[in-house]
């Protein structure tokens, strides 16, 4: 008896997103942008803000007629066989952050990692990351450098937080990236510059890509005594001591 090959799995097709309110023209390549159109089935953080982003494109097929699954901080682990079941099924699929590249601080690192268990081929595509572009002008390290994600909200874990990785970047010589909540940005750099010694650099990225994107990087002793807006803006944080 003829035996029936198995179906090969999709491709999944990793698709940053603007970091504000660039157009996608000046961030993704043709490209990244002609490989998202014609898909038809994609894995969102948030179904409202993806549509949003495939409109732009726009999509070869109807808004409405795409599939989009959500993958959130409300996934449940037993829950990610199921959002592969299209890509197993022989379907390409794109997965699509809030903002800059999916998969990093971001939660679809760990469909990735289920897909490579799955055999599926991964493929990321091209666009902003607001880690690598505040890496890129802050003049600091970039040989050496560790990504954090959030730090602690209350100020007595936040101060130890940051005098731990000021140390790291003085013993490792590692430039030391952290990001926070926009509302609680004012509150981080108070706490940067109470706790930091005076020598130390820091970097504030502020709205990378955007139209109120600011860039500051100097010794903490040097630092404006009016510090830019922050409030409301995403903003990536650098330390490092030579």
């Amino acid at each position: 008896m003829r035996r029936v090959a198995e179906t090969a799995p999709g491709t999944l097709y990793l698709i940053p997103t603007p970091l504000g309110d660039s157009p996608l023209e000046s961030v993704l390549p043709e490209a990244t942008r002609r490989i998202a159109a014609n898909l038809s089935t994609f894995i969102v953080e948030h179904a409202k803000t993806a549509r949003a982003f495939l409109k732009q494109l726009p999509t070869t097929l109807p808004l409405q007629q795409l599939t989009l699954l959500e993958l959130n901080e409300h996934t449940r682990n037993a829950e990610l066989e199921s959002l592969l079941r299209p890509l197993l099924d022989g379907h390409d699929a794109g997965l699509l952050s809030e903002a800059g590249c999916p998969a990093v601080a971001d939660p679809g690192a760990e469909l990735v990692r289920l897909a490579h268990d799955h055999g599926i081929p991964v493929r990321p595509l091209v666009g902003p990351s607001s880690i690598l572009l505040a890496l890129m002008a802050a003049g600091m390290v970039g040989q050496r450098f560790t990504f954090h994600g959030y730090l602690p909200a209350k100020p007595d874990e936040r101060a130890q937080a940051l005098r731990a990785l000021e140390a790291r970047a003085a013993t490792d010589n590692a430039t030391q990236i952290f990001i926070e909540t926009p509302y609680r940005n004012p509150a981080m750099l108070e706490s940067i510059l109470a706790v930091c010694r005076a020598d130390t650099r820091l970097a504030v990225a502020r709205d990378l890509t955007g139209r109120d994107e600011l860039i500051l990087s100097t010794r903490v002793a040097a630092w404006p005594a009016s510090p830019p807006e922050l409030r409301k803006h995403p903003c990536v944080f650098l330390l490092w001591r030579e």
